[in-house]
């Protein structure tokens, strides 16, 4: 899960097939590449209602592709699938769902890393979690993002010089369908942005001039977000010594000056001192505006840390220092238990924005991972687990469940904990990602819309997957989701939502039929709750 803070887009998902694959079979070559189309037949019942039930058929195209050689490991899983509603009162749906994720060695001493995804999502935090996509649209928005760059390490006499150039995009579509508690002010709602973060180091490793190593590290990170002209700005320079004390165990130090700041515009009001929003639910930036200032700091930044590596499969790290003018503390978990299995966890903290921590989020992610069979479910929103077992080592996955607490137009400080852990044995595959997330929201105080200012947004998550090969040609899947949603906006109230589904497939030759069935339930509130079941069949063409 790396983290580097300072501390129409189909297209986009499969041009990254052509870095990602060439043809072969899936999972037992190091090339393949698998496209389809499919057509299921849905229908899902409003249990809270009695009476209420949504019928759908559906047609999609998708390709599941990967290679894995000495120089390349990448995949790429896609899906689109155009919804067509059988009731007059509910409208047709087109859904982009799709994940890739590749890294080339071009040279020995140049890398390419680059990744893609497309999913739709929560909006605001205080609005419906439906988990599944089948039945309603409410507080939910098709998201894209994309980051790119080249890695450089190389060896200047006893000097390890390394550095990086990360470039993201993300875009979220506009929505307007959210149904709140009475008195909930209307906060803004993202558009897109661009970010860019350049990062440089030169240092010499313990043991080989003297007994310690240093490094000297800077690095620059630039966003420029469509909406009320947001920027954010941040740059540092520090120097860091590492010491050996054991064959296991070091100590690391480090200190450095830090500057982060971010603005945005004033929205446009009415009359009435509302801000005016456009067809999307979007504020209109007020074109007299002067810069505001969202957030704000310099100086300096300091921590220290302990490195423990027992062994080539596990890596332990834990810091602690001083940064955003308070403490802070970080820490990493990867720990490769067996060809079968691992365990990744991070405990972070960082200025975060949402375009910049999606570019993160998705960078951390493995470049083999499983694809899950969950015909319902917001496909590579949350958890993506590591396909363990492969010709390459892959990580044990990572959750973009914080990054999609809420699509946050201000800027926060993030902080928590995820983890994930995932299982591979012959015909049995499952894994487990859970985590916490908390934001302390920023924005400028004079600006209309300042109520998130100082604000906190947390929540809660588990997922666990669990996949079975009856046969060599059935298999049975499921998933079971579970999440919960907390805000002190006003009107806020706390958002419960769990799920749970199952899918049995069976293929005849290049032919798979699969049935699937499922249960979700959210609860917002004052608001009824929401529970609905849903079935599906479907058949799928491969070529």
């Amino acid at each position: 899960m790396t983290r580097y803070s300072l501390g129409s887009t189909g297209a986009l998902l499969a041009s990254a097939a052509v870095l990602a694959a060439s043809p072969a079979d899936a999972q037992s070559r190091s090339h393949y590449v698998s496209p389809y189309i499919e057509a299921t037949q849905a229908v899902a019942a409003d249990l809270s209602n009695g009476d209420d039930v949504v019928t759908y058929t559906a047609l999609a195209a998708g390709v599941d592709a990967g290679i894995s050689t000495g120089r390349t490991d990448g995949q790429i899983s896609y899906r689109y699938e155009r919804r067509f509603s059988w009731e007059d009162n509910t409208e047709d749906l087109s859904v982009h769902s799709g994940l890739a994720r590749v890294t080339t060695q071009v040279a020995p001493w140049l890398s390419l890393d680059g990744g893609a995804l497309a999913t739709r999502q929560r909006s605001d935090i205080r609005g419906a979690a439906p988990i599944n996509l089948v039945g309603t649209s409410d507080n939910l928005t098709q998201v894209y993002s994309l980051f790119a760059g080249p890695t450089v390490a190389t060896r200047a006499g006893p000097f390890d010089v390394n550095g990086s150039y990360r470039f993201g995009y993300t875009k979220v579509e506009g929505n307007d369908d959210i149904v709140l508690a009475p008195g909930s002010p209307r906060l803004d709602g993202y558009d897109s942005s661009t970010n860019h973060v350049v990062q440089a180091s030169i240092g010499v490793p313990a043991n080989r001039i003297a007994p310690f190593g240093v490094t000297l590290s800077g690095a620059y990170e630039r966003e420029d977000a469509n909406q009320l002209d947001q920027n954010y700005e941040g740059y540092y320079a520090r120097g860091d010594v590492v010491l050996p004390v054991s064959r296991t165990v070091a100590l690391r130090a480090g200190a450095g000056y830090e500057r982060i700041k971010a603005t945005q515009r004033d929205p446009l009001v009415d009359t009435a001192g509302n801000a005016v929003v456009d067809n999307n639910g979007r504020f209109v930036t007020d074109p007299n505006s002067p810069e505001r200032i969202a957030y704000d700091t310099d100086g300096l930044i300091y921590d220290a840390g302990v490195i423990w590596r027992p062994s080539p499969r596990v890596e332990l790290q834990a810091t602690a220092g001083y940064r955003y003018g308070g403490e802070t503390y970080t820490g990493a978990l990867s720990w490769r238990m067996s060809e079968a299995s691992g365990l990744q966890v991070v405990v972070y903290d960082a200025i975060e924005t949402f375009g910049r921590q999606l570019r993160d989020g998705i960078a951390g992610l493995p470049t083999s991972f499983q694809t899950q069979n969950d015909p319902f479910g917001q496909l590579f929103g949350g958890c993506v687990f590591g396909r363990q077992g492969g010709s390459r080592e892959s990580g044990a996955g990572g959750c973009l469940n914080d990054v999609f607490q809420s699509i946050s137009t201000a800027s926060y400080r993030a902080r928590g904990i995820d983890g994930a852990w995932t299982v591979q044995q012959g015909r049995t595959g499952y894994g487990i990602g859970a985590g916490y997330a908390n934001r302390r929201l920023y924005a400028p105080r004079v600006a209309v819309g300042t109520q998130v200012l100082g604000n906190e947004d947390q929540s809660a998550y588990a997922q666990v997957f669990y996949s079975r090969a009856l046969s060599r040609v059935s298999q049975f899947d499921a998933n079971l989701y579970a999440n919960w949603y907390s805000s002190d906006l006003v009107g806020a109230q706390d958002v419960y939502g769990t799920g749970l589904n199952g899918t049995y497939s069976r293929n005849f030759g290049r032919l798979g039929t699969s049935l699937s069935a499922g249960l979700y339930a959210f609860d917002q509130g004052d608001f009824d709750k929401q529970v609905s079941a849903q079935a599906l069949l479907g058949a799928r063409y491969n070529f």
